[in-house]
């Protein structure tokens, strides 16, 4: 007996299944590079002491990982295109999987380093390609509640990875880092294999090889800056020539953008007055992702004197903001609107970070989890609308260039938000005259944090009245 087929009321339930597992799919995904990139430094001491080096000479295991994501984010939208974003995804997944068991097995720094640039190149992958089929799959008016639930991820990682580094490293072993990808890829293989179809170009363009190699060479320069203004090992002078050889890389990018047919990064994008304003607006904010983290460690372990797994467990607060946020995005966006919520809720995100400048060892724990916790409440609202408009006017055929571009530019913001608050630090150390960080230079570095934050509200203040108005139901029928 022949099995009855599905009604087309069958197939759009199933599809409709689908489209809300895309979120979560990604989000998985989202989550695991995210985790992966800030539980390693908490673990840095015990892998330098197991593998026979310094912690300050295997932060090369960090930078690594950061060159090879910023290097290769760029060809992540054309290898969308040429080979279905479905199976780069999955292929993605399962290389970042694999190369995770090869960090956890590397007995060596050379093994651990390669091991890491692998990862890096999966992760480069993974979260653009994800964000891709999340944009052609789910509708524009469902890709607010789609990226609310993307941006928990991306802050939660930072959150939760000093803790469970702090813990895995105090009960177990520095291996198990590694291993907990494990299950997460194999579950994120099965759910992409099992709800996710294939998204592809008919005709997609050749790869654009010398625009390739170009910003290949600016980002990977100034990431290293940045990354080196981090850790302060490397001469000012060589700090200054791999930032002027990234520029140079960059302005030969744009004269060569200009004339290429299909560009690898599409600079046109920037005419698009949502793109352009969530980018550059949008990156100021983003200092906070990578700027935030680091400096919490620096007060709450160096400055207050508390355990790696103490200062998580405080810091973990801005998780729970975060998880909060989830359930209100949606109506304060509809009700008031993108250009109102992100510039009044900028200057919000600026001044929660600074508020964490006057934090003392006399604060009572609960009034730093109150701060925390409202402060990753305004920072998850911000970046869940600034994700969520960067694409509220991109056509479907620009969905693959406009997610390389906003990955390429986020990639950067983190790193440029972690060279920001060192370089403060050390600026703020040379003015007192000390070798010695202190609370004081924390505070100034929160408070130049805080102040960039704020200011992105100028740019957004910019926006139309109306600008994204298309991605929530709620809050076109809330102003008819």
């Amino acid at each position: 007996m022949s099995s009855p087929s599905r009604s087309p009321a069958h197939a759009t339930a199933q599809s409709a299944r689908s489209a809300r597992m895309i979120p979560f799919i990604v989000g998985c995904a989202l989550f695991m590079q995210m985790l992966d990139a800030t539980v390693v430094a908490t673990a840095l001491p015990a892998m330098a002491q197991a593998l026979g080096t310094s912690a300050v000479r295997l932060n090369v295991a960090i930078t690594s990982y950061l060159l090879a994501v910023a290097v290769f984010v760029p060809i992540s939208g054309w290898a969308a295109d040429r080979f279905g974003a479905r199976r780069v995804f999955v292929t993605a997944i399962g290389l970042f999987t694999v190369t995770s068991v090869a960090c956890a097995l590397s007995t060596n720094v050379t093994e651990l380093v390669l091991a890491r640039i692998a990862q890096g190149v999966a992760g480069a992958m993974m979260v653009p390609v994800g964000r891709i089929i999340l944009l052609r799959l789910v509708p524009k008016d469902q890709l607010l509640r789609a990226m609310s639930f993307l941006s928990m991820p991306a802050l939660l990682g930072p959150v939760i990875g000093p803790p469970l580094g702090g813990f895995l490293v105090t009960y177990a072993s520095w291996h198990w880092i590694f291993l907990i990808n494990v299950p997460i890829g194999l579950i994120g293989i099965f759910l992409v294999l099992r709800f996710i179809d294939e998204v592809r170009e008919v005709d997609p363009p050749r790869l654009d090889a010398i625009g390739f190699l170009l910003s290949a060479g600016c980002l990977a320069m100034i990431v290293s800056a940045f990354e080196a203004l981090g850790h302060g090992l490397l001469p000012g002078y060589v700090v200054g020539g791999l930032a002027a050889g990234g520029l140079l890389f960059g302005a030969l990018y744009v004269v060569h953008a200009r004339h290429a047919t299909h560009p690898i990064i599409d600079l046109t994008l920037m005419r698009i007055p949502t793109f352009a304003i969530s980018v550059l607006a949008g990156n100021l904010c983003r200092f906070a992702v990578g700027a935030t983290p680091f400096l919490l460690a620096m007060l709450l372990q160096v400055g207050f004197g508390l355990t790696p797994f103490a200062a998580g467990m405080i810091t973990f607060a801005s998780a729970a903001g975060a998880l909060l946020m989830k359930f209100v995005t949606s109506p304060i966006l509809g009700r008031f609107g993108f250009r109102n919520v992100l510039t009044v809720n900028a200057v919000l995100t600026g001044i929660f970070i600074a508020i964490c400048a006057v934090f003392t060892e006399d604060t009572p724990v609960a009034v730093m989890i109150g701060v925390l916790l409202l402060g990753g409440f305004f920072r998850s609202l911000q970046f869940t609308g600034v994700n969520t408009l960067t694409y509220a006017d991109i056509t479907p055929s620009d969905m693959s260039r406009a997610s390389s571009f906003a990955a390429m530019a986020q990639q950067l913001g983190v790193s440029l938000g972690v060279g920001i608050a060192a370089v403060t630090l050390n600026l703020s150390m040379a003015a007192r005259g000390s070798q010695s960080l202190s609370t004081y230079d924390v505070a100034v570095g929160f408070g130049v944090i805080g102040v960039c934050a704020a200011l992105s509200s100028l740019s957004f203040a910019r926006l139309d009245r109306d600008a994204g108005a298309q991605l929530n139901t709620s809050g076109r029928q809330q102003r008819a």
